[in-house]
């Protein structure tokens, strides 16, 4: 079977911090993979929130994630910080795609502990059907932060 490859598009829209927890550990006593799937969760609704957004109200729509993919590249420990940053990509006319790149520092030294993508469709939840990207998300979404 052929590992997953993520390629990270280039020009974050976002670069948040987001420390490992004790209750991240898994058995391995390093960053579980349910948790790292929580870490993403919190880097997306972060960076929503700088933009005055939640996840079920985002200009009267919400989001549902349609899939999700994750590269693990080094473990990740108790006590690292990890420098989640975000672009995006594959905007349509209802969906789009949000690329994290999970980072720490240790001894001086970048480490990359994953890369990961989530397939992100919005959604009305009242109506219960697929609805169109509002045109400030688009913007959100284009906005890079190293310009």
């Amino acid at each position: 079977m052929a590992r997953i490859k993520i390629d990270i598009p280039p020009g974050f829209i976002t670069t948040l911090s987001i420390p490992v927890r004790i209750t991240d550990l898994n058995y391995g006593n390093h960053l579980g993979n349910d948790s790292l799937v929580s870490i993403l969760h919190e880097a997306r609704v972060q960076w929503l929130k700088l933009n005055g957004y939640t996840e079920l109200d985002i200009e009267g729509t919400g989001l549902i994630m349609g899939d999700l993919a994750v590269e693990y590249v080094s473990e990740s420990f108790y006590g690292d910080v990890l420098q989640v940053s975000i672009s995006a990509a594959g905007i349509t006319k209802v969906s789009f795609e949000l690329y994290y790149l999970l980072e720490t520092s240790r001894q001086g030294n970048t480490i990359t502990i994953a890369k990961a993508k989530t397939g992100m469709v919005c959604y009305d939840y009242g109506m219960k059907r697929i609805a169109p990207v509002p045109l400030n998300l688009v913007k959100a979404l284009e906005h890079n932060s190293n310009e």
